[in-house]
């Protein structure tokens, strides 16, 4: 039997020192640097359940990241296969992306959603030079700003879905980013993609963020942490479950909360039925 799991890193897995939300770095193990120094981390708890999960499934890294951001990352387990990146806009196949996914995507978001130059030069008009400190492109696909959350008024997070929606487009805020992504752009779209060339059995999945909320709707079945826009606006579905457990500590639980799941799904097969 094939279980792929597809899962979120960011606040899923991997955290920054602030989303950690511990006192001491103890028993972390720093998984990405930038410009030579630490940046995300994964608990050495995490890191165990996450090699034992390799060895069980077929795990599949899903990102919003860009291609070079997610190659800062080093998880401590094997390559793999298949890993997601760009919202599901690149699906890499033992690290090279593949032109065939690319092109197919592009077409579909060329049919279903306003162009990201119009998206962007919006952004670029309305966020407040006091409190953005970034926008940026990334990989012809989405944008989004790197904002002080502090200073930035709560009014325009609301100001852009209402601008957004009608276009096509979905807003994200994660930590200091506040992302704009074509609503066609998505995860779940290109984990179908690997689970159907792995002739995958159970996809089970894990994120926290709303752009992946769809990843999580469309799986056999999935988990999110206690932190995240997802626990913040108390999102459910069918077969999600919502764990308690926040920061690092929600990622331990994630990983721990997958194991259980592939296993089980794993024992009923062998038992002539699935849950």
């Amino acid at each position: 039997m094939t279980v792929l799991v597809a899962s979120d890193l960011d606040r899923t897995l991997i955290y920054s020192r602030d989303a950690a939300e511990v006192d001491a770095l103890d028993g972390l193990l720093c998984v990405e640097t930038y410009q030579d120094a630490p940046l995300s981390y994964l608990s050495e708890k995490a890191a165990a359940g996450l090699a034992a999960l390799v060895e069980r499934t077929e795990f599949v890294p899903v990102t919003t990241r860009t291609r070079e951001q997610y190659k800062r990352i080093n998880l401590p387990i094997p390559p793999r296969r298949y890993a997601i990146c760009a919202n599901g806009g690149h699906l890499l196949v033992n690290g090279v992306p593949d032109p065939r996914w690319h092109r197919a995507v592009r077409q579909r978001l060329a049919a279903g959603s306003a162009d990201l130059a119009e998206v962007s030069e919006w952004l670029a008009k309305t966020a407040d030079p006091q409190w953005t400190l970034k926008h940026r492109e990334a990989e012809d696909l989405f944008c989004y700003l790197v904002v002080d959350r502090t200073a930035m008024p709560s009014s325009y997070v609301d100001e852009m879905i209402g601008w957004c929606d009608p276009r096509g487009w979905e807003v994200s805020v994660q930590g200091r980013k506040v992302y704009a992504v074509p609503r066609d752009l998505t995860k779940s779209g290109a984990v179908a993609e690997v689970a159907g060339r792995m002739e995958a059995d159970t996809v089970l999945a894990a994120g926290d963020s709303l752009l992946d909320a769809e990843l999580l709707a469309a799986a056999d079945a999935a988990v999110r942490p206690g932190h995240g826009e997802l626990a913040d606006s108390n999102w459910s579905a069918p077969r999600v479950q919502a764990l308690t457990e926040r920061g690092i500590a929600g990622g331990e639980a994630v990983v721990e909360w997958l194991l259980a799941a592939a296993d089980h799904r794993v024992s009923s097969a062998g038992l002539g039925y699935a849950l």
